[in-house]
């Protein structure tokens, strides 16, 4: 009788290995490795067999020429939001899996149930639910004053189950809420190990491709704000989204991590109301939603998310040290670029904080992942310690270099025109993001090295 084999998995880099150990060879993690029970192995005599029979059991595949291929654009449908949309590549792509992942109480439920309500009116859709009860997801529902009378619900945690069921109605969309505490019957560890959530997500995965069902796939989050589940559920997916927010702020942001049909770190913006999430058409309004009072330390920058630019404000407060090691704080920025930006400044702008707490923060919520934010942090840094005030209309971008150049950044001209439309009237900007032509009614400063933004703001 063939002998089920078993190996082991890292849960963080997803490194596989034929007997446990305490640390992970890859990534060097500790205690990460979980037991996963893998099929029967082939034997030499079935393999001895298979050869008789004059080769595979399956039929070979067709190569083709990739010259002949067709590059019909592939038949998207809209999931009723925008926002939804922008994130997702512009819709919907019939076969996808994708992957919804947030905080505990972000929305991922509420978004996907009025998506799905939505959708239900068109075509067939299936909703299946391994956490709540039904009348727990129709009392959201009816709170929210959804469409109920067209979308198919279901409580189920067998994937054996959820797959019977989809093959019988059909769906054009199938949501798994979620991922974590679906089990397959032949596999006997619990719910959300690695050996479940690895073998579920790859037989729903297999359906949705081989059927052309949208698979919508909940997943759990680490307490660092990571996927939970092993590494290899995130490249079994088309799509990797995120839903980020914090439980004191209404504003939902939407992130794409990894998207095969469109750009990835795409952001879309919704607001969680007594009616559920709400798309914001204008994210760049409710970022710049500023003081009546100017005060310093404060700066508008432009960055680009995904395929838009987008108007933050970013904060900065140099403050008296108490401590012999003075703190550097980012929130919604990376850490170790603010000290390098901080010791930048201090040998090529010739200021120096290196007695003072800094303490940087994005307004709103973002994360801001790109490198023009930095000529702005530095400039409100400068105008927290100086405790001089930047003008309100002015914004800024551009990348600063350890030589203490100001580096140009990707599409400089489409972020200067986003900032006209919202009544900015001047720009520090790279030399090289400069417009050929003048942006009506703005005044664009160019600058090459650090020293040349500071006398921009004496």
């Amino acid at each position: 009788m063939a002998k089920n084999k078993t190996a082991f998995v890292c849960n963080d880099c997803g490194s596989d290995y034929a007997k446990w150990q305490g640390q992970c060879s890859d990534c060097g993690a500790w205690n990460t490795l979980s037991e996963i029970k893998l099929g029967p192995a082939r034997g030499s005599a079935g393999r001895a067999a298979n050869d008789r029979r004059g080769g595979f059991a399956g039929a070979l595949a067709e190569a083709r020429v990739l010259a002949d291929i067709d590059l019909e654009e592939l038949p998207r449908f809209s999931s009723g939001a925008e926002e939804f949309d922008r994130v997702l590549g512009g819709g919907l792509v019939p076969g996808s899996a994708i992957l919804v992942g947030g905080n505990p109480g972000a929305g991922k439920s509420t978004l996907l149930l009025q998506t799905m309500c939505h959708l239900a009116n068109g075509m067939e859709a299936l909703y299946i639910t391994g956490e709540e009860s039904l009348q727990q997801v129709a009392m959201r529902a009816r709170r929210l004053g959804l469409p109920t009378d067209k979308l198919r619900l279901m409580s189920e945690t067998s994937v054996e189950a959820i797959i019977g069921a989809a093959e019988q109605y059909r769906p054009k969309v199938l949501v798994v809420d979620s991922i974590q505490v679906v089990h397959s019957e032949d596999i006997t560890s619990a719910p959300g190990s690695v050996s479940q959530v690895r073998e579920c997500a790859a037989w729903l995965t297999r359906f949705a491709k081989q059927s052309g069902t949208v698979l919508f796939l909940v997943g759990h989050v680490t307490k660092d704000g990571s996927l939970a589940g092993p590494k290899v559920l995130e490249h079994m997916i088309d799509c990797s989204i995120l839903l980020e927010g914090s439980h004191d702020s209404r504003f939902r942001t939407l992130r794409g991590q990894k998207n095969r049909f469109g750009a990835v770190n795409e952001l879309g913006v919704f607001a969680m109301t007594e009616q559920g999430m709400r798309e914001v058409k204008n994210p760049s309004a409710i970022f710049l939603d500023r003081s009546a009072e100017p005060a310093s330390g404060s700066a508008v920058m432009v960055v680009w998310e995904g395929t838009r630019p987008l108007l933050v404000e970013i904060q900065a407060l140099v403050d008296d040290s108490q401590l012999g090691n003075p703190r550097r704080v980012a929130v919604g920025l990376e850490q170790n670029r603010l000290a390098m930006l901080l010791a930048v400044l201090h040998r090529h702008g010739g200021l120096q904080v290196g007695d003072q707490d800094v303490f940087a923060n994005v307004v709103g919520g973002v994360k801001v992942l790109e490198t023009s934010a930095d000529l702005a942090l530095l400039l409100a840094i400068v105008s927290s310690y100086r405790d001089r005030q930047l003008p309100r209309d002015m914004v800024i971008f551009g990348e600063v270099g350890l030589s203490g150049e100001i580096r140009p950044v990707p599409s400089g001209q489409e972020r200067l025109s986003e900032a006209a439309k919202h009544g900015f009237r001047r720009a520090i900007v790279p030399k090289a993001n400069a417009p050929r032509s003048a942006v009506k009614g703005m005044e664009v400063i160019a600058v090459t090295r650090l020293e040349e933004a500071l006398a921009a703001i004496d």
